[in-house]
């Protein structure tokens, strides 16, 4: 655990669901001694902690997630002549089931935006989603020195701390402006290193407090679908693919490292090109 959060970087969210993941898989094997039974593990003790997990009705994205927790561990145990080889390597990860991702129309974000009871700073962070299709864990991590008001772009720390820039709009812009007046008119810092969101202590707010915050504006605009911060982030993408955007330029601001990542997008664009053909076509 420390090798994964000092080393490589991976976030503590990222930290806690590979703590998550092992202890559920030496919870599985037998014996008395884990590190020991962790040690001598066979490729057959992780085929029969694959069918369990099968048995279980995992998602196979689940189970993927877990055989990758496991093949990162024993790969970190020969590194360090723990073991001589993986019992996990040769393990071929279950293909996940395509999964269209939940997205809300141009017409929906207008009026999630648009609520004229939204408080500055829960408009400025719904704006800051869809203009930079950012994660809600990059979001609040913000500090102001983190934002360019010239050149209007967001150094954004993704997974893994990669850095990237990303362009943010005019009315983005004009939302994060006015809950900054307002933040100051109140007394509370706009130093360049302070959180670009506050919570009602003046602290950073938190992850699991933007999203408690934000759910209730996707009740209260009236969303029928099952709405997160992360449908803003696909909806943000599904736009811009939409209209014509460039499919790299859109991973790069998403900061996907594949770009089949990205590509779960292209059904919306495929569905709008059916019906700009369907129309445009004489013999359809």
């Amino acid at each position: 655990m420390r090798y994964i959060s000092a080393e490589r970087n991976y976030s503590e969210h990222t930290a806690r669901a590979y703590a998550s993941d092992m202890y559920d898989f030496a919870g599985f094997l037998k014996g008395p001694d884990k590190s020991d039974a962790l040690k001598n593990c066979s490729k057959q003790t992780i085929r029969e902690y694959l069918a369990f997990l099968y048995g279980k009705n995992l998602k196979k994205s689940s189970i993927g997630r877990k055989l990758a927790v496991l093949k990162a561990f024993y790969k970190f145990l020969v590194i360090n002549s723990e073991i001589q080889t993986s019992p996990a390597a040769a393990m071929a990860t279950p293909k996940k089931d395509k999964k269209i991702p939940v997205f809300l129309t141009e017409h929906e974000i207008e009026n999630l935006l648009d609520m004229p009871e939204l408080p500055a700073r829960d408009k400025a962070m719904l704006e800051l989603l869809y203009s930079a299709g950012i994660r809600i864990e990059e979001l609040v991590s913000l500090n102001l020195k983190d934002l360019d008001i010239i050149s209007e772009t967001l150094k954004v720390f993704g997974k893994g701390s990669k850095e990237r820039t990303v362009p943010i709009g005019s009315k983005c812009l004009g939302a994060i402006k006015n809950y900054l007046d307002l933040r100051r008119s109140s007394g509370l810092t706009c130093k360049t290193d302070s959180p670009m969101f506050l919570n009602k202590d003046g602290l950073r707010i938190s992850s699991r407090g933007a999203r408690k915050v934000l759910h209730g504006w996707f009740v209260k605009a009236g969303c029928l679908k099952k709405v997160s911060p992360h449908t803003i982030r696909h909806s943000f993408a599904t736009h811009m693919l939409d209209r014509g955007c460039g499919i790299r330029t859109v991973q790069q601001i998403l900061g996907h490292k594949n770009l089949a990542t990205t590509q779960i997008y292209t059904h919306v664009t495929l569905e709008s090109l059916r019906k700009v053909y369907d129309k445009a076509h004489p013999r359809t």
